[in-house]
């Protein structure tokens, strides 16, 4: 009895337990499969075969990346669409600080509401959105109707629009929410003793700013930075209403490559490179992330 027993294996497979688990897991895996990596590793494949007279063919070839590389075009684009996405970002973060630590410190009573005003912009369309600030900024629209009312101006003021200036400020108005919910919860976060602490101690409202507020809420400053960044610089909506000749995006390439000049494998190797920066802009806030830890 006692070999019998010593030849039971001591430690059984647990099939009820890898069935919850995969019946939990198998969904979002699966998902990630169909719609994540199958989809990226058919762009990385398209981006390194050629195209001929519209058709595509299935040949390993670089030409793609050196194209982009050794065009002046693309890489004055790149760099509108880098400097673009920067200037958002940096607007979007000091408004939407502002409006977060509003809320967080001085609302009082109405903070719910405000937050749920902030809340709001999210569940409109991004293209309505978008579209509004061609209304405001437009030759006949709420600013030069204002100008000309006030007389400061005899005529519509055409710089507002279809430019770079228009699609930053559009982006900006966008993503203000992404910036402010993670940094009000960041701050919402601070014990307040922390704060009482620091002023107890003689540290002015400007010390403690800097040296306890600012720093105890950077986690929430670069998730909504990273958030903002990785979306204005792919963006195409705000570029294909707003901008001009100044205001040409690389998403705005992409979309003509893979639609009127038929290029898929160009199209796939500029969209490749808008992850591999989107990918560098997500480690460097990694790494940035790591250090206040």
């Amino acid at each position: 009895m006692a070999l019998a027993e010593s030849r039971v294996p001591a430690h059984r497979f647990d099939w009820d337990r890898y069935l919850r688990v995969g019946a939990f897991l198998g969904p979002a895996a699966l998902y990630a499969l169909l719609f994540i990596i199958l989809p990226y590793t058919n762009l990385l494949a398209y981006s390194f075969w050629k195209t001929d007279n519209y058709v595509t063919l299935r040949e390993f070839s670089l030409q793609n990346f050196a194209r982009i590389f050794e065009s002046a075009t693309y890489l004055t684009v790149i760099g509108n669409s880098l400097l673009v996405a920067s200037i958002v970002t940096v607007c979007s973060v000091l408004f939407g600080y502002a409006l977060a630590f509003y809320v967080a410190f001085f609302a009082g009573p109405r903070r719910q509401i405000l937050y749920f005003l902030i809340v709001i912009p999210l569940w409109t369309s991004f293209l309505l959105r978008a579209f509004i600030w061609r209304i405001i900024l437009g030759r006949e629209g709420v600013i030069n109707s204002a100008l000309a009312w006030l007389g400061v101006t005899d005529e519509p003021i055409a710089l507002l629009l279809f430019n770079r200036f228009s699609v930053c400020v559009a982006l900006t108005y966008v993503f203000i929410p992404f910036v402010a919910i993670p940094v009000y919860t960041a701050l919402e976060k601070i014990p307040r003793e922390t704060l009482e602490a620091s002023l107890d101690l003689g540290g002015t409202p400007a010390f403690t700013f800097w040296r306890v507020i600012l720093p105890l809420s950077l986690p929430g400053v670069i998730a909504g930075s990273i958030f903002t960044f990785c979306l204005s610089f792919g963006d195409f909506v705000a570029p294909a209403l707003l901008g001009g000749p100044s205001g040409i995006m690389i998403s705005s390439i992409i979309v003509n490559q893979f639609g009127a000049a038929f290029d898929w494998p160009f199209g796939s190797a500029l969209a490749i490179l808008v992850i591999a920066v989107i990918g560098v802009a997500v480690a460097l806030a990694k790494w940035a992330e790591g250090r206040y830890e």
